[in-house]
């Protein structure tokens, strides 16, 4: 079976139990330990060092696969991946050697990059000088699943990357995330105390954005695929709410509510919202696939346009899907044993990761003026 076989198989099981591991905050550390187990978190590993090499359309779909399931699982990979690439654009070989033999041996990485206490989220306070790495993190999605979690810090160089060790003295990870959706993705609090560090731990970051190298879009492709998964589960739960559980309105005069034109005319406009997403997630993976492989201007702009894209496409369908379907399924739809206001809690606190309003200045600025995009990582 392929990989994307694999991870549609554990989806289909991690579907059954997501609404019971949103109501009592329950993290999937079985299911991320089976991901591992199946060379799901080892599927962008190069084929020179030993991995299945997939291309980021591939691994996008598994996000968005896993996405359909339960999104919360399907973000906790998320920052793995995207490190596994900030390796391949900037890792020594001996650096890939060791950290991608990690990899296929059934390690995984989260991230410690985003922090509270700055004036924006570009800016980083974690200092590491003198082989020394201190600092407070914060949204470190996955930590709690990880063995490596790269930290994003300062140094005299400039930004760095240090994959430190989960376990190394001095960090600690503190399952604190409270927010209203995404509830067992583990994004809490990660601080670094006066950790020591070793040489070969620490990569800079800076090649990940010299030259037409994908790496924002990459990235951004992931989330996107994450939101399309959040609308088509949606759309699937509350087509199964309606077919078994729905009344019709009375001005319908029809037997069933899946007969009421109304419905069917409002469920038609939902099925082109996902679709729409689904179409512009493919072709953002086909263009993010080509910068990967050619690192050429015109692929990178092409790429970064796409995934703009396709963020703005799926934003919008998560969150009409997810709020429609209580329109769609009525009174009863909101009752708290329905579980339904996962998918909006979800795609409500998901979406918030990067502004679509930039996604339009960005897209506006390419169509009216030629403008390529920025390279910082979120484009």
């Amino acid at each position: 079976m392929t990989l994307l076989g694999t991870a549609a198989k554990l989806a289909d099981s991690f579907r059954e139990s997501a609404g019971v591991r949103d109501a009592h905050h329950s993290l999937p550390y079985t299911e991320i330990e089976e991901l591992s187990a199946a060379g799901v978190y080892a599927a962008s590993v190069p084929a020179e060092y030993g991995g299945a090499d997939l291309p980021p359309s591939q691994i996008a779909e598994i996000l968005r696969l896993l996405a359909v399931a339960d999104p919360n699982i399907a973000q906790i990979p998320h920052s793995h991946f995207v490190y596994v690439h900030l390796l391949k654009l900037a890792g020594t070989h001996e650096q890939k050697e060791f950290f991608f033999r990690e990899l296929l041996d059934g390690k995984r990485f989260a991230n410690a990059q985003s922090e509270r206490n700055t004036r924006t989220i570009a800016e980083v306070n974690t200092r590491y000088r003198d082989g020394r790495l201190d600092g407070i993190k914060y949204y470190c999605t996955g930590t709690p699943f990880a063995h490596w979690i790269p930290v994003l810090a300062q140094s005299a160089a400039g930004q760095v990357v240090i994959f430190v060790p989960a376990d190394a003295s001095g960090v600690q990870v503190d399952e604190d995330w409270d927010a209203l959706g995404q509830r067992t993705t583990g994004s809490g609090t990660v601080t670094v105390d006066n950790v020591a560090v070793r040489p070969e731990w620490v990569i800079p970051r800076a090649p990940a954005f010299d030259g037409p190298t994908g790496f924002g879009a990459y990235a951004q492709l992931l989330h996107a695929a994450i939101d399309t998964g959040i609308a088509r589960g949606a759309l699937e739960d509350a087509v199964a709410f309606v077919q078994t559980k729905a009344r019709p309105w009375f001005e319908a005069e029809v037997e069933r509510a899946v007969d009421d034109p109304l419905l069917v005319q409002r469920f038609g406009e939902l099925g082109v919202a996902v679709a729409s997403a689904e179409a512009t997630l493919a072709a953002a993976g086909r263009a993010v696939d080509r910068v990967v492989a050619e690192r050429t201007d015109t692929a990178a702009t092409e790429a970064s346009m796409a995934v703009a894209v396709a963020k703005v496409v799926s934003d919008r369908s998560a969150l009409e899907v997810s709020s429609a379907l209580f329109e769609a399924g009525g009174t009863r739809s909101a009752a708290a044993g329905s579980g339904l206001d996962r998918h909006w809690r979800n795609a409500r606190t998901h979406t918030l990761h990067d502004p679509i309003r930039w996604k339009y200045q960005h897209i506006g600025r390419s169509v009216l003026r030629g403008e390529a995009p920025p390279r910082h990582g979120l484009v």
